[in-house]
């Protein structure tokens, strides 16, 4: 496996614009729990004092940028983020297309978790907003000569080697892993941020607002401004993902 100083010698400059996909934004949510503006102004800071600290190198973010810094994983963890672990991880994707495929894959996953449960019949809203990073300590697997482990680097579900590597490049002082990703048909290139202080800018570049049909054999993706849409067939993640099936009961 890549040590520490073996990984700090592959270091190199990565610069550029990416994408992330989340559940649609709004303050009209809690509109409906109190009667004025003002008292929503104080429900929304009473909200936010109860939430986790944001370390201090990222407080100067959008909370968009500053959430997956201050937040601990879910309990089974993520691709280069382990459970629980207290350090942040940002996942994007270079293009649009392959955050749309990532977030759509994992909206399907959420319904196959819930057996039984029926299909939403109104599309699904998601937002897409955009922001820029530049950092000379990034880490390219998708370049030699780490792209040796490229079958390692993309298995859909055994994440242990990627968490590896993290620990190693965290030690390495990398602020950056640019790796393809295995949701994206194309297999498009993915980052995942370990440090915020590679993004420069302080809030969201672009937004567009997304929205899915979740349909038996398929997802579709629509956006109205730019006017884009996106078809993911499931037979194309179920060749790569054995818990995706073909066609939806």
């Amino acid at each position: 496996m890549w040590t520490a100083p073996a990984l700090a010698s592959e270091r190199r400059r990565i610069v550029g614009e990416a994408w992330r996909v989340v559940e649609s934004q709004s303050r009209v949510a809690t509109m409906k729990l109190v009667d004025s503006l003002a008292e929503q102004q104080l429900l929304e800071a009473e909200l936010e004092r109860s939430k986790p600290t944001i370390p201090a190198a990222c407080q100067h973010l959008h909370w968009l940028l500053a959430t997956p810094f201050r937040y601990a994983p879910y309990p089974h963890g993520s691709r280069f983020r382990r459970a629980r672990q207290r350090e942040g991880c940002l996942y994007a994707a270079e293009l649009i297309e392959t955050a749309i495929a990532e977030d759509a894959f994992y909206r399907l996953r959420f319904h196959l978790d819930a057996p039984g449960a029926l299909l939403p019949r109104n599309a699904q809203e998601r937002t897409a907003f955009s922001f820029k990073v530049r950092t000379s300590s990034g880490l390219d697997l998708t370049m030699p000569p780490l792209d040796r482990d490229r079958d390692v680097w993309m298995d859909p579900g055994n994440y242990e080697p990627c968490q590896a590597l993290t620990d190693s490049a965290r030690a390495a002082h990398v602020a950056l892993l640019r790796y393809a990703s295995v949701r994206d048909p194309g297999h498009g290139a993915n980052w995942a941020l370990l440090d915020c202080r590679a993004i420069t800018t302080r809030e969201p570049t672009r937004q567009q607002t997304w929205h899915y049909m979740i349909r038996p054999a398929q997802i579709e993706a629509v956006c109205e401004m730019p006017r884009m849409s996106l078809v993911f067939p499931y037979a194309d993640w179920a060749s790569i993902e054995p818990r995706i099936p073909i066609q939806l009961p």
